[in-house]
């Protein structure tokens, strides 16, 4: 279906992808895999047609090809679904997954939007999906990040791909959108169709695709089926070492004193939520996606209204009227969304480090360069944050050097309580670890740390005590050590109407 010949892409002076030999056959799921700044977004905007290879050639159904447009490229039914969302909040869902094509039926003759025939359209593809709780006319600003990313998929399959690549699809997805992901594309296969399909979820490797290819630093370093290689061999083949376990070794320490108490907690997202955590103590907080944590966590740091209940900090009743409060109480919160939350890309590092601690850098309205220079680059060190120099933008960092900046730039604050809200989504098996060791080494300084996270395995490994939400109410409390990941998932689908046999499948796996 799909050939590269000595593909090479450069940016500058920087060689971003090296000699990429490749075949992709028809109608199989071909992954994807390698760390942050491995090359593969770039290698897949290279098939797309958003850029162009330095060198090399492209064969599409045996046509050899340069370089493309995207409209060529879906002319050519290559269609990809970028990690970044790209649809427009304002309009509603059908309005987003048909942009550009609202009257372009060859009968429209009179121009004007057929908007039944489009909300219709819209219907259908959700329900092959298997989606029914999207309205094709809700505006997507109301959408959770996951409805997002299931728009998103739904947009991609409005055009009738013939090669579909994803770039980490169920990043933003529960268990069970994730199930339902898996089975549209195996039908998607079935019926003729190449997927590539990029993701950090390893586990979703073995579960989904036929094929597997590794790059590292720009070259492909493994290519071969995905029943001869087992997980700890792919990571290893990803760093370029061997790699014994994804979590580091715990450490040893005592929990002291409350920080945090909340007593029957209460806004339109959960109810009655109640709970303490401790200094030193890594408390999670899991449950399927729309769970209420998302929201709970914002609550705490003033970015949402709070209809009820009590909070005390430290002893002392404390109300999170907003961030500027919480931020001088030492309570910080890295959201799940980086990109329009955590970060400004268009940016400069520097900068972002910067923009929220200018009370520390400036004094009497003057910025003290040195200082800012030194302290952004002890975090920097201390978080093995990859860039080229200071002034580099941040959205051309890869996504786990992002992330690992969104926490960073919390670290100077000396904060007593962090949230932190998926904070490794997106993220590769290296600089998850090394975000880990973070999460580990803050606790053990007597940091507070409210884990909110939907990856069980994550919650399950590092936490010292899990709370289990689901549908706006904490279900259980349980201790790694004498629980299974089956039971966190259990607690988290407790009351939901109907439970897919599948989600412990994907557990289990």
């Amino acid at each position: 279906m799909l050939e590269l010949i000595n593909i090479g892409k450069s940016f500058s002076s920087v060689k971003v992808l090296k000699n990429i030999n490749l075949k992709i056959n028809r109608n199989e799921i071909h992954a994807i895999v390698g760390e942050n700044g491995a090359g593969k977004s770039t290698l897949m905007k290279i098939i797309y047609g958003e850029h162009s290879p330095t060198e090399g050639t492209l064969i599409i159904n045996g046509e050899k090809r340069n370089h493309y447009s995207p409209s060529e490229a879906l002319h050519e039914g290559i269609v990809m679904v970028h990690q970044e969302s790209s649809l427009v909040p304002t309009l509603s869902v059908y309005e987003n997954i048909f942009l550009g094509r609202w009257n372009s039926s060859k009968t429209n003759k009179n121009y004007l939007v057929k908007k039944k025939e489009l909300i219709s359209l819209t219907r259908e593809i959700l329900r092959k999906m298997g989606v029914y709780h999207i309205s094709p006319e809700k505006r997507v600003s109301s959408l959770s990040i996951g409805d997002k990313q299931i728009v998103e998929i739904a947009k991609s399959l409005s055009f009738n791909p013939k090669i579909l690549i994803l770039d980490e699809p169920t990043a933003a997805l529960s268990i069970e959108e994730t199930n339902i992901l898996f089975s549209i594309l195996k039908t998607l296969k079935e019926n003729g169709v190449t997927i590539l399909y990029i993701s950090h979820r390893l586990e979703e490797i073995f579960q989904i695709a036929e094929r597997v290819t590794v790059l590292r630093n720009g070259e492909i370093v493994y290519n071969d089926f995905v029943n001869k290689i087992n997980i700890n061999e792919l990571i290893s083949k990803m760093i370029g070492r061997e790699i014994t376990n994804k979590y580091p070794e715990k450490i040893n320490k005592t929990s002291g004193k409350i920080v945090l108490q909340v007593v029957d907690l209460t806004s339109s997202y959960f109810k009655k939520i109640t709970f303490e955590i401790h200094e030193g103590e890594i408390l999670g907080i899991s449950g399927l996606m729309g769970c209420g944590s998302t929201q709970m966590g914002e609550s705490l740091f003033g970015l949402r209204k709070i209809n009820g209940g009590n909070i005390h900090y430290y002893g002392e009743r404390f109300f999170p009227k907003n961030p500027s409060i919480c931020i001088k109480h030492g309570i910080f919160y890295v959201p799940a969304d980086r990109h329009s939350l955590g970060l400004v890309l268009k940016r400069s590092v520097k900068e972002n480090y910067t923009l929220p601690n200018l009370d520390f850098f400036a004094k009497y309205g003057i910025l003290k360069i040195n200082k800012e220079k030194q302290d952004c680059y002890r975090t920097i060190n201390q978080l093995n944050i990859k860039i080229s120099n200071l002034n580099q933008k941040v959205e051309n960092l890869s996504g786990g050097n992002q992330q690992k900046l969104v926490i960073g730039k919390w670290i100077v604050r000396q904060p007593k309580l962090l949230i932190m809200d998926e904070p490794t989504r997106g993220v590769d098996v290296g600089a998850k670890y090394e975000i880990y060791k973070k999460i580990y080494e803050l606790s053990s300084k007597g940091i507070a740390i409210l884990l909110i996270s939907t990856d069980i395995d994550e919650i399950h490994n590092l936490c010292d005590r899990i709370l289990v939400m689901s549908e706006g109410r904490i279900t259980g409390t349980l201790y790694p050590e004498n629980s299974t990941k089956e039971e966190i998932l259990a607690l988290a689908v407790k009351g939901k109407e109907d439970i897919n046999s599948q989600e412990f499948e994907v557990i289990n796996n």
